[in-house]
């Protein structure tokens, strides 16, 4: 396959990454791992838990999608591939800045985060052909800016980012199976 039609390489990449279910799972996880961090240990360790844990959820969503029956990998024709990786580069700018806004003001963080991940999501819309994207991205980012403007604590951020993501999930893994039967 060379030349995948638009809605075609949006079916083979939900058949791939099982709707993207995994992945938003992990990052859920992550968010929860920064949750606990934060509220058990300081601010400044959850920081380093959601940039560290991060790093491995895609590879760690690929385990789970593999374990689940799918493949984990899209066909080679399949540019919508491309856009998601290259999403990533705007992840990685977006998690500098946080950091970045982290270091200007500790309360930051968070709030930049879910702003980030929340548009990222946007993109997936494309890459996946499914609106719970938009969904997904617009509640990260309303929650982002919430408690932006709320000067939440951290533990705030990193709970709604693990509770709208695990919730999310969920809804996904249902599409997915839906979508397979």
């Amino acid at each position: 396959m060379t030349d995948l039609t638009f809605a075609t390489a949006q079916a083979d990449t939900r058949r791939a990454y099982l709707c993207g279910a995994p992945g938003v799972l992990t990052s859920g996880l992550v968010w929860l791992a920064a949750a606990g961090t934060a509220a058990l240990v300081s601010s400044d360790r959850a920081v380093l838990v959601l940039l560290l844990g991060g790093a491995l959820i895609f590879p760690v969503s690929l385990v789970v999608t593999k374990l689940l029956g799918a493949s984990g990998k899209h066909a080679a024709g399949n540019a919508l591939g491309g856009l998601a990786g290259e999403s990533t580069v705007w992840l990685i700018t977006g998690c500098i800045i946080a950091y970045g806004a982290h270091l200007l003001r500790g309360s930051w963080f968070f709030p930049v985060m879910l702003l980030v991940i929340g548009s990222r999501y946007f993109a997936f819309q494309t890459v996946y052909g499914m609106r719970t994207y938009w969904v997904l991205g617009a509640l990260l980012w309303g929650a982002g800016m919430a408690i932006a403007m709320a000067n939440g604590p951290a533990v705030a951020g990193a709970l709604a980012g693990a509770v709208i993501e695990l919730v999310v999930a969920g809804v996904l893994f249902v599409q997915a199976r839906r979508r397979s039967a």
